[in-house]
């Protein structure tokens, strides 16, 4: 089985009210926490300003830090090779497959009947 890690981290645009934000607990930090609370406010401001750091590559970065990976498996030659897709499968394998999905909690049932009753539309 081939492994793929996949990268994800978040929109530019909720980097840009994060970065916004960041930068206002930075000076609240070196205004107020660190004049009032001595090291407690350097720990404050030092985590304000990498949150902020983080922030500002994820809204102006082209690549950006991931705030998760995600590490998959497929079936099929390693090395990135892809096979052709396979056929469409068939109601029943669709069936089975959507079960397996509500069953594994991965869909709701609400979910799962609604995809259910499109499938046996399409019979």
């Amino acid at each position: 089985m081939a492994r793929r890690r996949i990268r994800v981290r978040p929109g530019k645009a909720a980097s840009l009210v994060s970065f916004v934000m960041g930068l206002a607990f930075v000076v609240i930090g070196l205004v107020a926490v660190i004049p009032m609370a001595g090291p407690f406010g350097l720990l404050w401001t030092g985590v304000a300003a990498a949150i902020t750091v983080m922030n500002g590559v994820n809204a102006f970065g082209k690549k950006g830090v991931a705030s998760m990976e995600i590490e998959t498996e497929e079936d099929g030659p390693a090395g990135g090779a892809r096979q052709a897709p396979a056929a469409a499968p068939d109601a029943r394998e669709r069936l089975e497959q959507l079960k397996e999905l509500e069953a594994a909690g991965l869909i709701t049932q609400e979910e799962y009947e609604e995809k259910r009753e499109e499938i046996l539309r399409e019979l």
